[in-house]
């Protein structure tokens, strides 16, 4: 069995050897300057853990844990354009670097090149691996748009909100995990245990994910703080504080909300505060260890020793306690 880290520098060594021959050069750059950005790779990594749940070899599915980052990192060329985004990964994003076009342009290809990556699945598995990529990706739109829809929204409820993050994020987690297990030749109802593992943690990441665009260490977390709040984003810490508010509370938050000449930094300050009156920051939390406690028994389903099972383990629970 290898350890997460050992999958990462795998993958990080995969994705350093690409190179694109093809012309012309502007559409390829940006796509080579978002590969460079690194990061996490969880996608990538938990195709490869799944399948060595399983199987030895690894290296026979670096084609298609490569096109799972590809693909994500697709997802942010795009992401960033509709969000206004100046920052990733500590970096500027693709469209400060060129332009908007560039980054719509350069992820298209990506898509493109995610597919390639991917039909390099082995024949006896591919339609199933296609099916469900394709599936996947289908979802992942589906819950941009919802994202979308709510920006327009000022009734937006936590059962709405959580189908719209299981579809932007957490359904890649999942199937990247599913496709991991299926090209290790896992039983259906491992592969079935382990999507819902990764569709349980990846509710949980995106919770996370909310709380650290206020609490969060801006060095650690890679992304200003606050970009949600001045976007008026409908955020699960958003959606609470609207339910929970007194006529006072909402008042001042709907001011907020409303508010079109602010300064950043105080329009922040003012909606932290509100969070913090009405324990916010604790209800997310407590949302992201339910989620979390529903991924643990998902993995405890998987007909694998416990051994085995130790490294995805150990790697959810660092990132579930990542810095903030």
């Amino acid at each position: 069995m290898f350890t997460a880290s050992q999958l990462l520098d795998k993958i990080n060594s995969r994705i350093s050897e690409i190179q694109f021959a093809r012309s012309p050069k502007g559409l390829y750059a940006p796509v080579e300057y978002v590969l460079s950005l690194g990061g996490k790779r969880i996608r990538p990594v938990l195709m490869l853990m799944a399948y060595n749940l399983y199987r030895e070899d690894v290296s026979s599915i670096y084609d298609p844990a490569t096109g799972i980052e590809v693909y994500h990192n697709y997802t942010l060329l795009h992401d960033d354009v509709m969000d206004r985004a100046d920052v990733r990964r500590g970096k500027p994003t693709v469209h400060k670097v060129w332009n908007d076009n560039s980054a719509i342009l350069s992820g298209d290809a990506m898509l493109v090149l995610a597919y390639q990556y991917m039909s390099a699945s082995a024949p006896s598995y591919l339609k199933e691996v296609m099916d469900l990529f394709s599936l996947t990706a289908l979802e992942i739109c589906e819950g941009q748009q919802l994202d979308m829809d709510f920006e327009s929204r000022s009734d937006v409820t936590e059962s709405e909100y959580i189908e719209m993050i299981r579809l932007k994020t957490a359904v890649l987690l999942a199937a990247s995990l599913k496709i991991g297990a299926v090209l290790a030749g896992a039983p259906a109802e491992d592969a079935t245990n382990l999507y819902n593992f990764g569709m349980q943690m990846g509710v949980a990441f995106q919770l996370q994910d909310d709380l650290l665009d206020v609490y969060g260490n801006p060095e650690v977390f890679g992304k200003k703080i606050g970009g949600d709040i001045l976007c008026n984003k409908k955020t699960y810490m958003l959606i609470k504080a609207l339910e929970r508010a007194d006529e006072k509370q909402h008042k001042e938050l709907k001011q907020w909300l409303d508010v079109e000449a602010y300064e950043p930094d105080e329009k922040i300050n003012a909606v932290t505060t509100l969070y913090n009156e009405l324990n916010i920051r604790g209800i997310c939390e407590n949302k992201m260890r339910e989620y979390y406690t529903l991924a643990m028994k998902s993995l405890e389903a998987v007909g694998v020793t416990e051994e085995k099972k130790k490294e995805l383990k150990n790697l959810v629970k660092l990132l579930m306690y990542r810095e903030i």
